[in-house]
């Protein structure tokens, strides 16, 4: 079978999680394909831009059970010798964290045209939706993107062993998939005394984009104390991002709670004559910000 007669593999970029987040590429893309391979956090909602094409879930999510990458390889491979339009649909932008390298790797491997679309990725959504730059002047010159997974299918004992960057240089720090390891990551930078410390603001976001998208605004410290474990949501995809850039919007979020602890205490005046110390002492709010 000669190239010509190959189809094409489009890895396309679906964006953060909202469906009307995918660019107009990917879309279009998505409207034309012969058969669509999306990840597990694809919201369903981007499928029925295409209702023509044959959908064929190969998502990862941890602790589940999952589609090998060698797996996920082979599938579009023989899909490029029975179609001509085939869509990889990966969460987020395909470059990020999305073993893109791999898929490109097999499949020119075969002769396989491929072609990747760009997509928004989680820690630009992200602030977005807080409306805090990841950069800011004199406070903030550089960002790192930061993730603690690793696949370890192709790797060999040794490399199996070895532990991932633990401190990246970077002004403002985005950890995707960061969940479980939470408060390691906030007591490893607080130990590392470098641009971190126990005061540090960290925001994190979870399901970025969506309607089920919560925040968790506080510090480094809190984080390390476990402060964010029983509030974290494990069917929801978390983002960790800290660093100086965000004490805006840490203070931000402390009057706004100042502001509501305010409102409760005048409401409370005008409806009783006395109010007990206990019961003021009952509004006093803790480092730790969170809203939904």
């Amino acid at each position: 079978m000669t190239s010509t007669t190959l189809g094409k593999v489009y890895l396309v970029g679906a964006g953060p999680g909202a469906a009307d987040l995918i660019t107009v590429r990917g879309a279009n893309l998505l409207a034309k394909a012969d058969i669509v391979f999306h990840d597990a956090l694809v919201d369903p909602a981007m499928l029925e831009l295409c209702p023509q094409a044959i959908n064929e879930p190969v998502g990862k999510r941890c602790g589940k059970l999952s589609s090998a990458q060698l797996f996920i390889n082979k599938r579009l491979i023989d899909a490029a010798q029975k179609h001509q339009i085939i869509v990889r649909l990966k969460g987020g932008d395909p470059m990020m964290f999305g073993r893109a390298d791999e898929e490109i790797q097999a499949l020119k491997e075969h002769q396989i045209e491929v072609e990747v679309v760009p997509g928004i990725t989680a820690a630009l959504a992200g602030a977005a939706a807080i409306q805090q730059s990841l950069t800011l002047r004199g406070v903030s010159r550089s960002v790192a993107f930061v993730t603690l997974a690793q696949g370890t299918e192709n790797l060999s004992n040794d490399e199996d062993q070895q532990q991932p960057i633990q401190n990246p240089q970077a002004d403002t720090l985005v950890y995707y998939m960061g969940r479980k390891d939470a408060s390691n990551i906030a007591k490893l930078l607080i130990d590392g005394k470098q641009n971190h410390s126990a005061k540090t603001p960290v925001h994190i976001l979870e399901a970025v984009s969506t309607k089920n998208e919560r925040h968790w605004s506080s510090t480094l410290g809190e984080l390390a104390q476990g402060k964010a474990n029983d509030w974290f949501d494990s069917a929801s995809p978390a983002l960790i991002m800290v660093g100086e850039t965000l004490r805006e919007k840490q203070q931000t979020s402390h009057e706004v709670n100042k502001e509501e602890t305010n409102k409760q205490a005048e409401s409370l005046k005008s409806s009783s004559a006395e109010i007990h110390n206990s019961l003021q002492d009952g509004l006093i709010l803790t480092d730790s910000r969170r809203s939904a």
